[in-house]
């Protein structure tokens, strides 16, 4: 007895759909401490602190690329580096983390959801905050 091609999509197509709820909403649960699913400004930088000072290994209130470990690249760097002295204190890490923050939220609704976070925009942060 063989199963009708149209029956097998079916439950291919409900399968896929019913997994991919879930999926999407895996993504921000990372920085995503009250579990709205969203992840808005302050959640971001909340986790941006967190990670600045966790990466500050010598404790001097900056990191320069080499603590960013690769999150940055060098015209990023650049760009997030104002006063141009090689590091980034928190103050100007936490400017960036806003600046693609609000790349990756092209609705401006103040918050990111899953769709908006696997964007191109979306993952230039998450690349930040991991």
């Amino acid at each position: 007895m063989s199963i009708p091609r149209r029956s097998i999509l079916a439950i291919l197509a409900i399968t896929l759909i019913g997994t991919a709820p879930a999926w999407s909403r895996s993504l921000p649960k990372m920085f995503d401490p009250d579990n709205d699913g969203t992840i808005d400004l302050a959640e971001a930088k909340g986790a941006a602190s967190k990670l600045f000072d966790r990466l500050d290994r010598d404790h001097d209130g900056t990191l320069d690329r080499r603590e960013l470990r690769g999150r940055l690249s060098a015209k990023d760097f650049a760009a997030a580096d104002p006063d141009n002295d090689g590091t980034l204190d928190k103050n100007e890490f936490l400017a960036l983390v806003e600046k693609r923050f609000k790349a990756a939220n092209p609705d401006n609704d103040g918050t990111i959801d899953a769709k908006e976070l696997s964007s191109a925009a979306g993952r230039s942060l998450a690349l930040l905050l991991k």
